[in-house]
């Protein structure tokens, strides 16, 4: 029996998004907004709030939130280890594991990120993904790490390159319709993704998230507390974190069937395990892409494609909102709403499932959440608005 199965549940969200370099305020004051947002959807007290939870090295130490929400009592602080997106889904199984273990009862998890305080992300994530090994032959960004897996993906593999172009129409077109989203309103020519600037071969400006300002607060607790909240709860199905034997520093090196995946291959087997679902059971993901070819890589890993289907699967149609068979990134995802650090996500999971979003999927009970792909520890979880 999974612990985790609908035992907890998200009572309200909270989002503050700026373009990079122009928050209004403070890293610190935008988090305690969002925070203040969450926990006003759910109709409790801030002060009630006795946990949070990050990941990917957020400066944000939770003792120093206390003063500002008249926190009465901390009683669990915990962050998912590395640098990178990857923990993200995994943040909410360490909230689950508070509350469920009584060691918390209200848990905000959190992400925070603005540059006049925390600097540029690429920064913080190369010092948990870029060894001696990488720097000594001239590899110094992210983006060359993922290129070199992306092509591998295309030239090894054989998954063709223009299906990427498919997965980002699919996040503009999500975008487009969202208020919130950075590319509201606009409409995304192709073209663009193939003359925008080269960053690192194959990925082009456009092939990549683009870093905001900005903050998002979840707010999670039992869930038969949820269901005494403002907002309709979205339960915790289950969540799994870590990575499989092979996966680490040195994969460069090694010519193993690992190198062109998203690293999920075995953590995705465990959540389907747990939770007693299949990939067809999945009504929508909210997908973490740091790189267009990277989420292709984690569509793979989750079992809704493979190599040699992948271009008949993951189709323009099927990846978008209106009558798609698998939509993906409904809020405009981390290339076309925002990206901080891809908290965005699971607040789309939460709206989507609400019937809050921007871009409805008619009926989806079920929402697959994937962490930040190919970075050292990854994690998934799925969520749903009954069980």
């Amino acid at each position: 029996m999974n612990p985790l199965f609908g035992t907890t549940a998200i009572a309200g969200v909270g989002l503050r998004q700026y373009k990079r370099g122009a928050s209004p305020l403070p890293e610190r004051s935008v988090l305690v907004e969002a925070i203040l947002d969450a926990c006003g959807e759910a109709g409790l007290d801030p002060a009630d709030v006795d946990g949070f939870v990050s990941y990917g090295d957020d400066h944000n130490e939770p003792v120093r939130l206390m003063p500002e929400l008249g926190t009465r009592e901390l009683r669990w602080s915990a962050s998912v280890w590395g640098g990178g997106g990857g923990g993200i889904a995994g943040a909410f199984g360490v909230a689950a594991a508070a509350i469920l273990s009584g060691q918390a009862k209200a848990v905000v998890i959190f992400r925070a990120l603005v540059e006049g305080a925390s600097g540029r992300l690429s920064a913080a994530v190369m010092a948990h993904h870029l060894n001696d090994h990488m720097l000594a032959a001239g590899v110094v960004s992210p983006a060359q790490v993922c290129a070199i897996r992306a092509n591998r993906l295309f030239e090894h593999h054989g998954v063709p390159r223009r299906i990427v172009e498919d997965l980002v129409r699919a996040s503009y077109f999500h975008g487009s319709r969202n208020p919130e989203a950075v590319a509201f309103g606009q409409q995304f020519d192709p073209a663009l993704l193939h003359s925008s600037r080269l960053i690192a071969e194959p990925f082009r400006l456009f092939d990549c998230s683009r870093e905001n300002d900005g903050a998002g607060a979840l707010l999670m607790v039992a869930a038969d507390v949820a269901g005494d909240l403002a907002k309709p709860p979205v339960y915790l199905l289950g969540c799994t974190q870590g990575a499989e034997a092979g996966w680490g520093d040195l994969l460069e090196n090694d010519d193993t069937e690992l190198y062109a995946t998203a690293g999920f291959r075995f953590v995705a087997g465990r959540l389907y395990r747990d939770t007693g679902l299949t990939p067809a059971d999945i009504d929508v993901v909210q997908l973490y892409e740091n790189f267009d070819a990277q989420g292709i890589m984690s569509l793979i890993d989750h079992g809704f494609c493979t190599y040699e289907n992948a271009a008949e699967i993951l189709r323009f149609e099927n990846l978008i909102s209106d009558g798609g068979k698998l939509p993906v990134n409904t809020a405009g995802g981390n290339l076309a709403q925002g990206f901080i650090h891809g908290i965005g996500l699971p607040i789309e999971a939460v709206r989507q499932l609400r019937g809050e979003s921007p871009n409805p999927v008619a009926g989806a009970r079920t929402c697959l959440l994937a962490g930040g792909p190919g970075a050292p520890t990854v994690s998934s979880a799925i969520f749903a608005n009954a069980f």
